[in-house]
């Protein structure tokens, strides 16, 4: 087991503290909603593009992404390539029109579209999959830090999630977004010591590393194959886009970001910026991975593939700059965190409290939103707790039910988005017919793992089942309309083409 060096203690102990007093800082500045979760729209630019950036990379980039590349090739970089054609389409559409259309809550655009359940389904998935991903975030955080430090799971879980919670709560957005530009500077930081000493240490030189790398495969981005049973690059590809369609037209954490900006110019710069940085970065974490595999070849250690990279951090990086690298693990870790944290009060209050309490008070808004950022803080400190100790068992499970409840927001969007006769009964029945097929698809897969319905079974790559979930939410939908037409004149505007018409371009859309 390794043990960490009081230099390396140092450094991650004065990483917390900056964070800390980040958050005490903007406390005093929390006196609204407004401020609490969208800052008043102040925030420059390029500071919502880097924290786009950390809110986008997590410890799951840092430990998943060289493991897959040292055991294979760099395949798993394919679905994030898919984020430049889904951010054109948010540059040119989506991120003025939610800039325009509602308050905080991106949720807010389905109730007022399509009614207050569409708007309750939406918090309710997005809540259930971030919950998921917030507690496997923290789990292979403390796994990682655990086996490179030997420091106890729970104490990194404890240690991560209260100041993790203290600078969120305290601070609000405001703190989120400002400690998310360290962590980017963090990350960054850590990538280049990782990278420069991977090429550097091998006697042959880092030319000769990656001519073999190349020759070896271990570069190839995966099979060109039309076949949707397995993760091929179309497979990999149609996944990506629909996944990063979803994040940027569904998802509260990134919509959040569009809301922040002091301008319009502004949201589109940052998120364009941190959009694109997100790319070399994920290169790099393949590049690292790959990396690994030549320095080990000789002599590869006897481990797992995701704990290869931590070992060499710990066994060939020196004093100080482990504790660089630990703390741009942290943070990565600890930007989703907060951004999660932060959006999940969002919803709370805008989705729900403001809406069931219509004359609270703007100071009884600020508690509970704080009271919900404690409180998911709390949750998901027993979720990671729990995973610890059963070793990840119950991880399917959950997994497996946020993806039948989580399916088909992005889906819902291009519903509303698009096709302006949907109305609320065509989106409920596009909304269940989705959740029937995602459970029959999650339930069969793999030749019925969970249940065999023998040549009943979903027969797709696991890849597929998300991206037809969208699919046949926005199918029966648009069929659906014709039967149930959408009458409100007002909602039919909160479309693409009411948008255009208001923006000044002549277009023509039924009303019947």
């Amino acid at each position: 087991m390794a043990t960490v060096r009081w230099i390396d203690v140092v450094v991650i102990v004065a990483y917390m503290a900056a964070l800390l007093s980040l958050g005490l800082r903007f406390s005093r500045r929390q006196t609204s909603t407004e401020r609490y979760f969208v800052a008043k729209r102040s925030i420059p630019g390029w500071a919502t593009g880097m924290s786009l950036l950390a809110t986008l990379i997590s410890s799951v980039t840092f430990i998943a992404y060289p493991g897959s590349a040292y055991a294979g090739d760099w395949s798993n970089l394919v679905p994030g390539l898919m984020v430049v054609p889904v951010l054109a389409v948010a540059a040119l559409v989506v991120i003025p029109f939610f800039r325009h259309t509602v308050r905080t809550s991106a949720y807010e655009y389905f109730g007022r579209r399509f009614g207050y359940p569409a708007r309750v389904y939406g918090s309710i998935a997005y809540a259930l999959g971030h919950f998921s991903k917030m507690g496997f975030v923290f789990y292979l955080l403390a796994l990682t830090v655990s086996s490179m430090t030997g420091w106890k799971t729970d104490s990194v879980i404890i240690l991560v999630g209260i100041v993790t919670v203290a600078y969120t709560l305290a601070g609000g957005i405001e703190a989120v977004i400002w400690a998310d530009v360290i962590q980017g500077f963090a990350l960054w930081l850590g990538i280049a010591i990782c990278v420069g000493y991977l090429l550097l240490l091998p006697a042959e030189g880092p030319g000769a590393v990656m001519a073999h790398a190349w020759h070896s495969g271990k570069i190839s981005l995966g099979s060109m194959a039309p076949d949707f049973t397995k993760p091929t690059v179309l497979v990999l590809a149609i996944y990506g886009f629909f996944y990063y369609l979803q994040r940027y037209t569904a998802d509260q954490t990134v919509v959040q970001r569009y809301l922040v900006a002091h301008t319009d110019r502004a949201a589109l710069r940052g998120i364009a910026l941190g959009s694109l940085l997100c790319i070399p970065v994920w290169t790099l974490f393949m590049l690292i991975g790959t990396l690994c595999w030549e320095f080990y070849r000789s002599a590869p250690p006897a481990m797992k593939a995701d704990q290869v990279f931590p070992y060499f951090i710990t066994t060939h990086v020196p004093p100080g700059l482990a504790g660089l690298f630990l703390a741009a693990l942290f943070g990565a870790a600890m930007a989703n965190l907060s951004s999660d944290f932060n959006s999940l009060a969002a919803i709370a209050v805008e989705d729900y409290y403001r809406v069931l309490r219509p004359a609270s008070s703007e100071r009884r808004r600020l508690v509970v939103a704080k009271a919900v950022v404690a409180a998911c803080g709390a949750l998901c400190i027993v979720i990671a707790t729990v995973l610890a100790h059963t070793n990840g068992t119950a991880l399917g499970l959950w997994y497996t039910v946020s993806a039948i409840v989580a399916g088909g927001l992005a889906g819902l969007f291009l519903l509303a988005f698009l096709v302006a006769r949907a109305g609320a009964t065509a989106a409920y029945m596009g909304i269940g017919a989705s959740l029937v097929f995602t459970t029959w698809a999650t339930l069969t897969l793999d030749g019925g793992r969970l249940w065999d319905m023998g040549r009943f079974n979903f027969p797709l790559h696991n890849y597929m089942i998300g991206v037809i979930g969208h699919l046949v939410l926005v199918g029966i939908g648009s069929v659906a309309c014709f039967f149930f037409p959408n009458r409100n004149l007002e909602a039919r505007e909160m479309t693409l083409w009411g948008w255009l018409r208001q923006s000044g371009v002549n277009v023509c859309v039924p009303v019947e």
